[in-house]
């Protein structure tokens, strides 16, 4: 349960507040086709999530890294096109059509997060019902209530922030949703450049590589800012509501301004406590959830020779993950793993190590396959395809009752376990 709590607010939390600010911005400044266009980006990014899930978990024949990609770049462009057109000469020019642009932009990172954040929760409940078999257990049970906990912390986030940003300046708000932006699009740079060098897109070097990897292991702290750039909005109104000076010509009146600034004060002390709760799951609950976990040990392969790793099927028909390894001439252990996959006479193999990550490897908890850095839970029927964080796609034979790793095929990643 735990473990759905904390991957559900961490996939969408980020989301949550950048939707609640543009659509408590578009409030306060909108006109009725603008308002159109954020709702109309919104259902696009969801259609575009559903239909990523569906072809992730039911099919092979999308490459994530591809898909992601293209999500990425439109976020970047989107992004600077939204910069340079609100800029205050462009934005205030009289014609519709210009002042209408910013707005399409940030539909466009709407829909492009959306479509990204939400195709992996969406996933979660085939996830889940691949390892347990049946909606009855309660093992999914627990797993679809830390989803329900997830998703229920990140709507109140969605209202909270919406409420929040439509009580600012027009000036404020825009200041708020575009460092939202940034926080956003900082990210998604980083995993362009990611899918741009394992397409060797373009050429590797140290900036862009350094860049990459120190936004990977602390994509948290950009989420903290996020957070903290709220909570200070959410600060700032909730004592302002207590230094409210609206004229009012009779009681009537000065009663339902009262009222307004405490419908204020409250939905502020929601966004703060938002996103205290949300702090807490992705530090705390987090550590509770994913203690250290020890590797299980290297198993002895059935037979090595010059050319190839044997392993029998027997050793590997439990349905538990088994980790093999071929020590090179440099005395270093390249390390793959087999599982077989629920209902299925097929095994999903890959190394112990994934493009993302490295070579941190995976165990297994309960009927789960997880990341040991990053605790993503893999579905195991999509090890052995290329993507996100799935193991590293190896070559293999099946032959007379055994799975045949060439050995040429294991040293190419002699380097990733230096």
């Amino acid at each position: 349960m735990l473990s759905y709590l904390i991957l559900t607010a961490n996939a969408l939390i980020l989301l949550a507040l950048i939707f609640g600010a543009i659509t408590g911005y578009s409030a306060i400044c909108a006109d009725k086709g603008q308002k159109k266009i954020i709702l109309v980006s919104a259902l696009i990014g969801l259609a575009w999530a559903i239909i990523i899930a569906y072809f992730r978990n039911a099919t092979s024949k999308m490459d994530s890294a591809i898909m992601n990609g293209w999500l990425y770049g439109i976020t970047i462009c989107a992004f600077i096109l939204f910069l340079i057109f609100s800029i205050k000469p462009i934005a205030a020019k009289e014609n519709r059509l210009v002042r209408t642009v910013p707005w399409i932009l940030m539909g466009s990172q709407l829909a492009a997060l959306i479509a990204y954040a939400l195709s992996d929760v969406l996933a979660y409940p085939h996830d889940v019902l691949l390892q347990e078999k049946t909606v009855i257990s309660t093992d999914f049970l627990l797993s679809m209530i830390g989803l329900a906990l997830g998703a229920a912390l990140v709507i109140v986030a969605y209202f909270a922030v919406e409420k929040s940003t439509a009580r600012l300046s027009k000036t404020g708000a825009w200041v708020y949703v575009s460092l939202l932006l940034l926080i956003n699009a900082l990210i998604r740079a980083s995993g362009l450049i990611a899918v741009f060098l394992q397409k060797k897109i373009i050429k590797s070097n140290h900036l862009l590589f350094s860049y990459t990897v120190f936004v990977k292991n602390h994509t948290l702290w950009f989420i903290f800012a996020a957070l903290l750039i709220t909570a200070i909005v959410a600060v700032i109104l909730w004592a302002r509501s207590f230094k409210q000076r609206d004229p009012y010509t009779n009681p009537a009146e000065h009663r339902r301004i009262r009222a307004k600034w405490r419908s204020i004060r409250r939905w502020a002390s929601a966004a703060l406590v938002t996103a205290v709760i949300t702090v807490l799951t992705l530090t705390v609950f987090k550590a509770i959830d994913s203690r250290e976990v020890e590797l299980s040990p290297i198993e002895p392969a059935t037979a090595v020779d010059d050319e190839n790793v044997y392993v029998d099927f027997s050793l590997v028909e439990d349905g538990m993950l088994h980790r093999f390894a071929y020590t090179s001439e440099k005395g270093i252990d390249i390390r793959f793993i087999v599982i077989k996959k629920p209902n299925s006479s097929s095994y999903g193999i890959g190394l112990d190590a994934c493009d993302v990550c490295g070579e941190t490897g995976y165990y297994q908890r309960d009927n789960q396959v997880v990341c040991n850095l990053c605790d993503v839970v893999m579905n195991i029927s999509t090890i052995g395809f290329k993507g996100g964080c799935n193991p590293i796609v190896i070559p293999y034979e099946i032959s007379n009752g055994q799975i045949v790793v060439p050995i040429s095929g294991l040293l190419e990643y002699e380097s990733e376990f230096k």
